[in-house]
């Protein structure tokens, strides 16, 4: 009878254990789109400032190329991410439910910059010239990338009417910006594109040599970076937990965390704010037509 007693006392111990609410680590990612120790700086601080204000274990989780920061949201290895305009649309697709949260406040009007190096002979232009598509070669930076890929092919599209492929002996794509920037000033490529905020970043820590490379032109403004959370995310950790990480990060005023972005502040995002991306890359077949 003691041994029936103890055993039905453990199994009910053994099922309130497996009953009770475990603490999840929430986890982000981030679109790899500089070098690696700047991304750790900047999202490790993150981190570390999230697990504060919510009060869970926060982890970020590097990822090698944009896509791979797509599928881990879409596999649910990442609850959240730090996308740019394209590759949030893309992720949204594949997770029905999912929001944009926030993004910086330069987000709403990002650009890009047309590059060159300095042997091209080209100079800054107020529009994007002939002379430009008359060199040898051009670099993008990742396939997945909106300030990288998505707005320049855009842009070389509308005022030339051609693809890139047709425009240029030779094309490529770096992976990220700082490679883009780094094969250009090597003369590895005549031109390229390049997120301006990485640009002008670069070129303050004085990695960029002005007597080799410089910035012929400039796009108009577009929506770009923002962070984005599975629609599940509620289920996962508790109800109101979405609202808690999007208060938690439009709190950001650590004036470190923010310049490692680099952004003044965060704002409110909604999905609504990358209609136009999704619109220009159904346009130039970087996602399929409803």
């Amino acid at each position: 009878m003691r041994l029936k007693f103890l055993a039905a006392l453990c199994a009910a111990l053994l099922l309130s254990a497996c009953n009770e609410p475990q603490t999840e680590t929430f986890t982000f990612t981030a679109i790899p789109d500089q070098d690696e120790s700047q991304l750790e700086k900047r999202f490790g601080g993150v981190a570390l400032y999230l697990e504060e204000q919510l009060g869970v274990p926060v982890k970020y989780i590097p990822v090698k190329s944009y896509a791979a920061a797509v599928t881990a949201f879409r596999n649910n290895e990442v609850q959240m991410a730090w996308f740019g305009g394209l590759s949030g649309v893309q992720a949204r697709r594949l997770v029905p439910g999912s929001q944009a949260i926030a993004q910086g406040l330069e987000d709403p009007d990002f650009k890009s910059y047309f590059i060159a190096n300095a042997s091209t002979g080209l100079s800054p232009s107020e529009t994007l010239t002939e002379a430009f598509v008359d060199q040898p070669s051009f670099t993008f930076g990742s396939k997945g990338s909106t300030s990288g890929r998505l707005m320049p092919e855009f842009y070389l599209r509308e005022t030339f009417n051609q693809s890139p492929e047709q425009l240029f002996e030779k094309v490529g794509f770096s992976g990220d910006h700082s490679a883009t920037i780094a094969l250009v000033q090597s003369g590895a490529y005549a031109t390229g594109a390049v997120n301006y905020k990485v640009w002008e970043r670069e070129l303050e820590e004085g990695k960029i040599d002005t007597d080799k490379v410089q910035v012929i032109w400039e796009t108009p403004g577009y929506p770009d970076y923002h962070w984005t959370v599975r629609g599940d995310l509620n289920d996962s950790f508790g109800d109101g937990f979405t609202q808690r990480v999007t208060d938690a990060l439009l709190a950001i005023d650590d004036p470190v965390l923010l310049n490692a972005f680099p952004r003044e502040k965060f704002i409110p995002a909604s999905n609504d704010d990358f209609a136009p991306i999704e619109e220009t890359a159904k346009a130039i077949g970087l996602l399929d037509a409803e």
